[in-house]
């Protein structure tokens, strides 16, 4: 009886999941799902037409249309890449409208194995859009060094 009751209580102090939340989670899993399919129009779609793409290397920190130039062939070869959520924390900001989040996730690629993306959205006339999105390779701390040396070219790949 009193466990019944104290899940009675917890579920009713538990707050509401927030609808925009779950409509940047929908965002980034359709993003996922676009490049999985290599299907570019939507994948694009999903972003604002100034939004910036930061990838992994240092040389990529592209405007929406350098990043389309880069991976429209890609997906014309019917190639994509598939990097999806394993944990994700979204926010969204509440002052001064509810117009702006912001998230960041654990990915998972069968080529490099765990990564990130963070990035902002904005709330458009269309929904949520992407404006910046960062990949990232998650790199452990005892190993931070010798991936340094390694970029520095201190050392052989």
């Amino acid at each position: 009886m009193i466990v019944a009751l104290a899940v009675a209580l917890s579920l009713q102090t538990a707050p509401p999941p927030d609808p925009a939340e779950a409509e940047v989670a929908a965002v980034l899993d359709a993003l996922n799902a676009a490049s999985s399919a290599a299907d570019g129009d939507a994948y694009f779609a999903l972003f604002t037409p100034d939004a910036r793409f930061v990838g992994t290397d240092a040389s990529e920190h592209w405007t929406l249309e350098q990043f389309r130039a880069y991976a429209a062939p890609v997906f014309a070869r019917g190639r994509g890449w598939s990097y999806p959520a394993t944990d994700r924390t979204i926010t969204v900001a509440d002052i001064p409208c509810r117009c702006i989040a912001w998230f960041e996730e654990r990915l998972s690629n069968a080529s490099y194995g765990e990564t990130r993306g963070s990035g902002v959205l904005r709330l458009t006339d269309e929904g949520w859009k992407i404006e910046q999105y960062v990949l990232s390779f998650a790199v452990p701390n005892g190993r931070a060094r010798a991936v340094v040396e390694v970029i520095r070219g201190d050392a052989t790949p």
